[in-house]
């Protein structure tokens, strides 16, 4: 249970106390246990929306947003800040690029890029309440959280050292197959043609954002992974609030 405990600390605010410094392959193990992570998430928040049941409609939006937020401490927020300054900062450069994203600072295109992704979130969470649609509350954790392993399974990661290489070092790889071939059948068995309406939206926009970080780095890094996350997510809100 322990690589499960590791997921559910680096990946929420919940209090997990791990018994010590976790080993390398109890790291890479960890990554099987994202998409279940992204299963409690959801529960979570599915619960939350049937107690606000009856609460004014933007509330309620903002109220699920918010502690959607805080149930991950804002860590993937962060690193969409840090890839979008990157991203423009660095000027094609791959050096620059990577250079920018430790840079603890945030700079306007950091701001804007949260600013317009939250009001996305915000209103598509908005659109999928009024419809009475809870299933994206289930979908786009899952689904956001699925596409970090994906990541790891399928791209190389380019900063030497840290708990991102252990992580891709030690991911058993047949399995990571497995647990996201059973997440994808799990989507669709749950929620029909919404799960796959999201799981199509979400390959298109995992392949586009992959290829970005290829060609931009070669690889991908814990900020473009946490960047991901949160961009499958909207996608994947805003995909089944227009359905």
């Amino acid at each position: 249970m322990l690589p499960l405990w590791i997921a559910l600390q680096f990946l929420s605010s919940l209090p997990i106390s791990l018994p010590g410094m976790p080993k390398p392959e109890e790291l890479g193990r960890s990554l099987l246990f994202y998409p279940l992570v992204g299963v409690l998430f959801g529960l979570l928040l599915m619960a939350l929306n049937s107690l606000l049941a009856g609460t004014p409609l933007m509330l309620h939006a903002a109220l699920l947003l918010t502690v959607w937020v805080l149930l991950s401490g804002g860590l993937h927020l962060d690193g969409l800040a840090d890839s979008a300054d990157a991203w423009l900062g660095g000027f094609g450069d791959r050096e620059r690029t990577l250079s920018i994203m430790k840079d603890p600072r945030s700079g306007p295109i950091a701001v804007i890029t949260l600013v317009l992704v939250l009001l996305l979130k915000f209103c598509a969470l908005l659109a999928l309440i009024e419809n009475h649609h809870s299933a994206g509350l289930l979908l786009a954790p899952v689904i956001g959280r699925s596409a970090m392993l994906g990541l790891f399974l399928g791209t190389p990661y380019v900063r030497a050292g840290g708990l991102g290489q252990a992580l891709a070092d030690h991911l058993p790889r047949t399995l990571g197959k497995q647990v996201l071939l059973i997440t994808a059948v799990g989507c669709v068995l749950v929620a029909g043609m919404s799960g796959a309406i999201a799981l199509l939206t979400a390959g298109v926009c995992f392949f586009w954002l992959r290829h970005l970080m290829l060609r931009r780095l070669g690889g991908s890094t814990g900020d473009t992974a946490g960047a991901l996350l949160e961009l499958l997510e909207m996608a994947v809100l805003v995909a089944l609030a227009l359905v």
